[in-house]
């Protein structure tokens, strides 16, 4: 039953990031121009994610998931080092590329060769992670 929700979540995410126009890469880098050809329209998109995220956390507190294991806990608020580096690092994937994680893999089936490049990179970046994070962590480099 759990994969089943999970392949039907997973469907309805990959159906709304094609339809709002997060798998186009035209559409998010004129999300990102700010100064230039500004296309507002994805704070409408984000803002459909994160109004019911913030209702979802209200309603799952103290609660369990009926597929069972346990609901993550909120992410922390803390702003450090490496929340920064990899906020910056994403960042700049996701205006040269014009695409992030999730419209990343949605968009593999028409994407080309492009699309398998920047899963690549993607998988690259998100293997050395961990072991940039521990170079951060060790004393000689901790602030």
């Amino acid at each position: 039953m759990r994969y089943l929700i999970a392949l039907i979540a997973g469907s309805l995410f990959g159906a709304g990031l094609f339809v709002s126009g997060m798998t186009d890469t035209t559409k998010v880098q004129g999300w990102l121009d700010v100064f230039g050809a500004w296309d507002p329209t994805l704070a409408f998109v984000m803002g459909g994610a994160i109004l019911p995220m913030m209702v979802a956390w209200r309603l799952t507190a103290n609660r369990a998931p009926l597929a069972g294991g346990q609901f993550p806990e909120a992410p922390g608020t803390q702003i450090d080092r490496k929340l920064v580096m990899g906020s910056v690092a994403f960042g700049a994937g996701w205006g040269l590329a014009g695409l992030c994680p999730g419209p990343a893999i949605a968009s593999l089936s028409y994407g080309g060769a492009g699309g398998l490049v920047f899963l690549a990179a993607m998988l690259l970046g998100m293997g050395a992670a961990p072991r940039m994070g521990r170079y951060l962590d060790s004393p000689a480099h901790a602030a």
